[in-house]
């Protein structure tokens, strides 16, 4: 294996707003209980533009290093890591680690963590060639694997299957995926059918279309060209009675205050997307008389990682994805901006 060197390129976001500067820094050294993984591929999330943008109520690092889907070979380790070890090849998600300690820790909550921290927003994450992440948190992933494919997984692939074991739906029946045409929602559609659920695609414009079509969605609705989007996704449904549940993973406010209008009564709405300062509002009497459920769904926990990442390696999920270089980040945060992005972008790192 190469030496490590002292030096690296990384995309450093150094003022709100941005944009990301591509510049060279110190290649980190992990500590004893962290390992440093050479990334060779990053996937790029719209929870990177939020932290660049300083969008949600949580601090965020200064001089900050974005991304939290990489994907390397791990190069180096501190003499208490355990589980991992130098040449294996390892993804750094979201939650680059937590306490271990606390109730939601012990439960398997760790994502709820109150000392957790996130890669790419608390600490600095994968925008860069070598990133460090606490032993008990990276996923260990199979050689066989190829990383650039494996990336988006580890973020957009498990906050996804996190949000449909969440939402209670059971095979054979039907979840409507708002924002299916995007990172997040092409693999909600595979994770979905691969869990047996049938699905209703909701989108804008005929590129989604036809990716969502090609991914085996039985319908799609185009809010762009609907009149009547609550009745459309309620005829798209098989008895016309709404979908049992919905996965909210939009980047806007609008859909979330449709969601209840198309779930079928005792259906699930289950929130993922976080645009920046939106609220959920339902109808307190639809609500209660038609007994829908209102839920959260946060990025899963560590098993929740290795069964999305063993669905993937089994060959059930394949993750729609364009590639770009580091050096391209800007580029690409400006298609996310604009939202032409179909599936999701993945960067190469420099060697």
């Amino acid at each position: 294996m190469s030496p490590i060197p002292e030096t690296q390129w990384a995309q450093v976001v150094e003022k709100k707003g941005g944009p990301p500067v591509y510049k060279q820094i110190p290649v980190p050294k992990p500590g004893p209980d962290e390992v440093l993984v050479k990334l060779r591929y990053t996937g790029v999330c719209h929870t990177d533009l939020h932290a660049m943008n300083g969008d949600w109520p949580l601090p965020v690092k200064q001089n900050l290093v974005g991304g939290h889907e990489g994907a390397g070979v791990v190069v180096a380790k501190g003499s208490l890591a355990q589980g991992i070890e130098i040449g294996d090849h390892a993804g750094i998600k979201w939650l680059n680690g937590s306490c271990l300690a606390c109730e939601f820790c012990k439960t398997s909550d760790e994502p709820l963590c109150p000392d957790a921290q996130l890669s790419g927003y608390t600490v600095d994450g994968t925008f860069q060639q070598y990133a460090i992440g606490k032993a008990a948190h990276v996923s260990k992933l199979p050689k066989n694997v190829p990383l650039d494919a494996v990336a988006p997984i580890l973020c957009a692939g498990i906050t996804v299957y996190k949000g449909l074991k969440e939402s209670g739906a059971r095979p054979g029946q039907t979840v409507a995926i708002v924002g299916a045409g995007g990172g997040l929602g092409s693999l909600a559609q595979q994770y979905a059918k691969a869990m047996g659920l049938r699905v209703i695609a909701i989108d804008g414009g005929d590129e989604k279309k036809a990716m969502c079509e090609k991914l085996g969605a039985e319908a799609f609705v185009d809010y762009s060209k609907s009149t009547d989007l609550v009745a459309d996704v309620k005829a798209a449904t098989p008895d016309g009675l709404g979908a049992h549940a919905v996965l909210l993973l939009a980047v806007s406010e609008k859909p979330f205050q449709q969601a209840v209008a198309y779930a079928r009564s005792r259906g699930t709405v289950v929130a993922i997307g976080l645009p920046a300062h939106a609220f959920l509002k339902a109808p307190v009497f639809d609500t209660v008389v038609r007994m829908i459920n209102i839920k959260g769904s946060y990025v899963g926990n560590r098993q929740d990682g290795v069964e999305a990442v063993d669905f993937f390696a089994r060959g059930l999920i394949n993750a729609p994805f364009k590639t770009a270089q580091l050096k391209d980040l800007p580029e690409v945060f400006k298609l996310m901006e604009e939202g032409k992005i179909a599936g999701r972008y993945v960067l190469e790192i420099p060697e």
